[in-house]
């Protein structure tokens, strides 16, 4: 069963790293001002993840057409897919180190961005093998596939992988965190299905998981949390107020506040639902924006209704004490949004916020503007 469970999870993130280099004449003058298709992915293939760097530039990972670069300066977009030296053109997680380079996950494994070649990464196995980047899946080969990757505060970074748990990098190597950091793991917690990481303030490092329920790691050993039961979560934020949102698969969100009482049964989740709509979404991502309201990019759980129902829900904590209700409002696709199902949402330095959907959509909203919701599908 927890088999199915897995290909059912690499379903939910997909619905040889050459060292090519695009030349500079490509980067200043191939810009497009839409995300133009080139692989030939079908109408499901989502933008999936999205990243900020240090110089302002907008990446965008993409299940089938690589990763797109948007430059807020020109307003233009460059694609890199495999032809650049990408590890696959289906990406699933991005990052940027402390040196400026952006990494990213892909089914093909680890590459990493210097600002001029692609580079892939081997990341040393339990085994004593190494999966090496766009190797295959054969006998006696490690896992390829890294769903997700985190930096933390002392700029380590941490890899998600199908089936092989969450390895750290300290900038020199790679180690199994489980295996090799002297976790003290009573449970036999694995991390094999994560699908988002976060550090809070305290130190302490969070990861949403599939099966495994919310699991946080203090320093010393590791602890699941299972809200109401709930073993399938795919989203985390840490808002200004150090609260911990996590999206469930279904359900909508629970929070949990550091600062609340010990319960019986554990520390104290609160469920933040709008009764009969927001509580029946997956909640694919979490985003704060500059005045403290939370956005879930959602999809309907209920795939018959994913092209109407779901969107993007904006919620005000400022409302709650009077109403939870009147605390959400919810955009979809007739108030501009570019398609229903929502997998991502980054926030960028201005206060915009851009939000990746199904069909390669792609939009920004722009909360002072008159015209709000700007698509960048082609």
């Amino acid at each position: 069963m927890r088999r199915v469970y897995y290909v059912l999870f690499l379903l939910f993130l997909m619905s040889s790293c050459k060292g090519q280099v695009k030349t500079s004449v490509q980067l200043q003058n191939g810009g497009k001002p839409k995300l133009e298709r080139t692989q030939g992915t079908g109408k499901y293939a989502p933008v999936g993840c999205g990243l900020e760097d240090k110089a302002g530039n907008l990446w965008f990972g993409t299940n089938g057409e690589g990763v797109y670069r948007y430059n807020p300066s020109s307003e233009t977009f460059i694609n890199f897919t495999e032809k650049d030296g990408l590890t696959s053109s289906k990406v699933w997680g991005l990052a940027e180190d402390k040196n400026g380079n952006i990494w990213l996950c892909t089914e093909g494994g680890v590459c990493r961005y210097d600002g001029k070649v692609f580079t892939g990464i081997n990341v040393a196995a339990t085994d004593g093998l190494s999966f090496i980047p766009g190797s295959g899946h054969g006998a006696g080969t490690a896992v390829t596939t890294v769903w997700r990757i985190f930096k933390d505060g002392k700029g380590d970074l941490w890899f998600g992988t199908s089936g092989d748990g969450v390895y750290r990098y300290n900038g020199s190597s790679f180690t199994h965190f489980l295996h090799n950091d002297g976790v003290v793991n009573n449970a036999g917690i694995r991390l094999n299905a994560v699908t988002s990481m976060l550090q809070d303030r305290a130190g302490n490092m969070w990861f949403s998981t599939w099966f495994e329920g919310l699991c946080r790691y203090d320093g010393k050993s590791i602890t699941s949390f299972k809200p109401n039961g709930e073993v399938w979560f795919a989203s985390l934020l840490e808002d200004k107020h150090g609260n911990i949102w996590a999206g469930r698969r279904s359900h909508g969100v629970c929070r949990y506040d550091p600062s609340a009482p010990v319960v019986k049964g554990g520390e104290m989740f609160t469920n933040v639902l709008q009764k009969g709509i927001f509580d029946s979404c997956c909640v694919n991502g979490i985003a704060e924006d500059k005045v403290g309201n939370i956005w879930f990019a959602t999809e309907a759980e209920d795939m018959t209704k994913r092209e109407s129902t779901g969107g993007v829900w904006r919620y005000d904590p400022s409302v709650e004490a009077g109403s939870v209700s009147a605390a959400f409002k919810n955009y979809t696709t007739d108030d501009g949004l570019t398609n229903n199902a929502v997998f991502s949402v980054t926030v960028d330095r201005w206060g915009k916020l851009w939000f990746g959907t199904r069909g390669m959509g792609l939009c920004s909203y722009d909360p002072s503007a008159t015209k709000r919701f700007v698509d960048y599908t082609e």
